[in-house]
C-alpha cells in the first residue's frame, strides 16, 4: 500500500510520468531526457569494495552518460559521517549501508534506499597470526582492542552483534575507529589494534601481505548466514524521501548509471574492473586490488533491486543492541523502494539490460 501511495504522489506532482504511463519504456525515455539539470551532490563514506559500483559509475562517466551532473565527496571516515551529512542536508545522496535507513526510521527520519549495490556483508574479522581471540571461545574477545571503520558503522554493528549473541558486555572490549583499506591494515600490522573488522580490499591485503589471518569471514552467502543468520544487504544509494519526491528524474538517472556499473562488474574480469579505476580508488598495488575485487564479486547485485526478505536480517541484528530500533515499530517497506531501478531498467536500451 505504501509503495502505491508513494508512486501516486510522484505522479500527482507531475514528476514521475513513467510510473503513471501504460507505456513505461516510452515514458521513461521522456523522463530521462527531460530538464532536471541541477547537479546532484553524492557523498561516499569509504573506499570499501562494497561501494565499488559507485566508483565504477563515477570513474567511467556513467552519470554523465545518463545526463546527470554529479559532484562527489569522499569522507573516508565511514558511513556514519555520510549519514550525518545527509540528515544535515549538506549532501543529496549518500553511498552508505542499508542498516542506516532502519536507524533513521527509529529516529523518525525518512531516509530511503533506492539502489542496492551490495547484497551481502563483505565483512571479515581478522587478527595477527598471534591473535588470542578464538570465536569458538567467545570470552577470549574480552580485553581486545577491536578496529572498526568508524563508530556507528556496520563494522561496529558486526562486533556488537557478536557480543550480544554471547552475552558479552560492550565495555569488555575497546572499539577503535581506524578507517578502511590500507590504513586499517596498517593499524593491525603496527599493533594499534588486536583485531580488525573491515571489508575488502583490507581483507585481501591482510592475507596477501601476510599481516595476519581471517578469523571470521562473512563475505560468502554461507559465511553471512553463519554470522547473521541470513544475508545482510550493505551498500546502497540512499536519500531523504524529500529528495526522491522532488527529484525523481535524478534518482532514476542515478539508478540507471549504477545498473550500467553493475553490468560492467558482472561482464568483465577483475583486472579490467581495476583498470577502469583511478589510483585514488585503489588501495595497495593493482594486482592485489584485483584479487580483492574477485574475492568480493559475489556480494554485488545484478540490477540494484532490493529483496524484501533479506532486509529482515539487519533489522534483527540492530534490535539486539540498538535500543531505539528495539523499541520502535519499524516498517521496512518505508526504508527502501525499487521504483527507480524498475523505471531505469524499463528505460534502458535492450542491449544494456
Amino acid at each position: 500500500m505504501y509503495k502505491q501511495m508513494f508512486m501516486a504522489a510522484l505522479c500527482a506532482a507531475g514528476l514521475a510520468m513513467a510510473g503513471c504511463s501504460r507505456n513505461g519504456a516510452d515514458a521513461q525515455g521522456t523522463a530521462a531526457g527531460s530538464a532536471d539539470t541541477t547537479p546532484v551532490r553524492i557523498s561516499v563514506g569509504s573506499y570499501n569494495l562494497n561501494n565499488l559500483p559507485f566508483f565504477i559509475a563515477d570513474s567511467k562517466g556513467y552519470f554523465k552518460d545518463v545526463g546527470l551532473e554529479v559532484k562527489t565527496e569522499n569522507f573516508a571516515q565511514g558511513g556514519s559521517k555520510v549519514l550525518q551529512a545527509l540528515v544535515a542536508n549538506s549532501t543529496d545522496v549518500a553511498v552508505g549501508f542499508y542498516d542506516h535507513t532502519i536507524q533513521m526510521q527509529a529516529k523518525r527520519k525518512d531516509v530511503v534506499g533506492f539502489v542496492l549495490l551490495s547484497r551481502n556483508s563483505g565483512l571479515v574479522m581478522a587478527g595477527r597470526d598471534d591473535a588470542t581471540f578464538d570465536p569458538a571461545r567467545p570470552d577470549t574477545i574480552k580485553g581486545q582492542k577491536v578496529g572498526i571503520t568508524a563508530p556507528g558503522s556496520s563494522s561496529d554493528f558486526f562486533v556488537r552483534h557478536f557480543l550480544a549473541q554471547h552475552d558479552i558486555p560492550v565495555d569488555s572490549i575497546s572499539l577503535i575507529g581506524v578507517g578502511s583499506g590500507a590504513a586499517a591494515v596498517a593499524a593491525l600490522e603496527q599493533g594499534k589494534i588486536d583485531l580488525l573488522v573491515n571489508y575488502d580490499p583490507a581483507a585481501t591485503l591482510i592475507t596477501e601481505r601476510k599481516v595476519g589471518k581471517i578469523i571470521i569471514d562473512a563475505r560468502s552467502d554461507e559465511g553471512a548466514r553463519q554470522v547473521y543468520g541470513g544475508l545482510y544487504p550493505t551498500s546502497v544509494m540512499y536519500a531523504n524521501r524529500s529528495f526522491l519526491e522532488q527529484r525523481p528524474e535524478a534518482a532514476e538517472k542515478i539508478a540507471r548509471a549504477e545498473q550500467m556499473a553493475l553490468k560492467f562488474i558482472a561482464d568483465n574480469s577483475a583486472e579490467d574492473i581495476v583498470a577502469a579505476l583511478p589510483d585514488s580508488y585503489v588501495s595497495g598495488d593493482r594486482a592485489t586490488y584485483a584479487r580483492a575485487v574477485e574475492n568480493a564479486r559475489a556480494i554485488f547485485t545484478t540490477d540494484g533491486h532490493f529483496t524484501a526478505a533479506d532486509l529482515e536480517t539487519p533489522l534483527k541484528v540492530l534490535r539486539e543492541f540498538n535500543k531505539d530500533v528495539a523499541n520502535a515499530d519499524i516498517d521496512l517497506s518505508r526504508t527502501y523502494t525499487n521504483a527507480f531501478v524498475e523505471r531505469a531498467h524499463a528505460a534502458a536500451p535492450a542491449a544494456q539490460r
